[in-house]
């Protein structure tokens, strides 16, 4: 199985968006900031599956599990618009990625 990467992920995203031009809200710097918040209501039910559901109980093949990570995909979708409303490409967040994973790694 192959990974799935960022580069992949925008492409879907961009699908996405050319299928619901005209109905949800365009790619661009000025809707960047709402894709954020939309992502974060996400993330809020991420927190309370993991938190008001047991989330430790998330085991493969169970309804929760699956809950879980439909929720995380969200995550990920407005994640990516993100990066797609402020021309972030895979290349450069792995470059920046990279150079904050270093220096964390002689943080302390």
């Amino acid at each position: 199985m192959s990974d799935f990467g960022i580069n992949e992920m925008q492409q879907m995203q961009r699908e996405l968006q050319d299928k619901y031009k005209g109905i949800w809200e365009p790619i661009s710097p000025e809707t960047g900031k709402n894709k954020l918040l939309w992502m974060i209501g996400e993330v809020g039910e991420v927190i309370d599956i993991i938190k008001k559901k047991d989330g430790e109980r998330a085991e493969k093949g169970t309804k929760l599990r699956k809950e879980l990570v439909e929720e995380l995909a969200d995550v990920l979708m407005y994640y990516n618009d993100v990066l797609l409303c402020y021309d972030i490409t895979a290349e450069e967040l792995k470059e920046v990625y990279s150079e904050k994973f270093k220096r964390n790694m002689t943080r302390w």
